[in-house]
This record gives C-alpha cells, sequence and structure tokens, in this order.
C-alpha cells in the first residue's frame, strides 16, 4: 500500500513539473503582439476600464504603437539613441494615459507594471 501510494506522489509529481514546463514553453513563445494584446486585455480587466477609458486607451496605444514602429525601424539610429527615445515615449504615454485613469486605477497599474519587469528579469 505505501508503494502504491508514493508511486502515485511521484507519478502526479513528475506530471505538474511536465505541465508546468509545457505552460512556460508555450508562454515564452508567443509573438510580441500577442504578448500586446495579452497585457492589454489584463489591464483592461484589471483595472476596470469603463467603455470610455477603453476607447482612449486602445487609441493611446494605436498612436504610440505607430510612433514605436517609426523608432525602431529607423535604421539611421544606433540602439542606445533608440532606447532612449523607447524610454521618453514610454514616460510620455504613461502621463497620457494617467490623465484619464482614476488614482485607484493609476495605483494599479503601477503595481501591474512593476509585477510585469519582475516577471521580465531573469531569475525573476
Amino acid at each position: 500500500m505505501k508503494k502504491l501510494l508514493l508511486t502515485l506522489m511521484i507519478g502526479g509529481l513528475i506530471s505538474t513539473v511536465a505541465v508546468a514546463q509545457e505552460k512556460s514553453a508555450t508562454t515564452t513563445q508567443q509573438t510580441p503582439q500577442q504578448q500586446k494584446a495579452e497585457w492589454d486585455k489584463k489591464l483592461k480587466s484589471e483595472l476596470n476600464l469603463s467603455a470610455d477609458q477603453t476607447v482612449k486607451y486602445d487609441a493611446l496605444g494605436k498612436e504610440y504603437g505607430d510612433k514605436f514602429d517609426v523608432i525602431m525601424n529607423d535604421a539611421s539610429l544606433t540602439d542606445d539613441v533608440k532606447k532612449e527615445k523607447k524610454m521618453a515615449l514610454k514616460k510620455e504615454k504613461e502621463s497620457k494615459l494617467f490623465e484619464f485613469l482614476t488614482p485607484d486605477q493609476q495605483t494599479k497599474y503601477k503595481e501591474l507594471v512593476q509585477k510585469k519587469m519582475k516577471e521580465m528579469k531573469p531569475g525573476g
């Protein structure tokens, strides 16, 4: 009986690890567009955006998405310059986002961004 229980526990542990690895592999195989869509969906849900806020959020995403694309496709810029310009755009976008988010939503947004940054760090 003890051997059977031990065998079942080991089998359960192995299958849990296998599922976790499969889920991790699936997450890392997402395209940047899929990751952005997933992030946008999560933000809209977690921040409980109103219909008006959702329209503004989508418009902001489109506007700045186009600006990011221009920077990324500019072959005359070095990687360091691209990084600086992208960071400036991110700050600008966030300040415009905060114009229509409530203080509670702003706090929640900051928490979500910090959590995402921790997850993206190696070993985080």
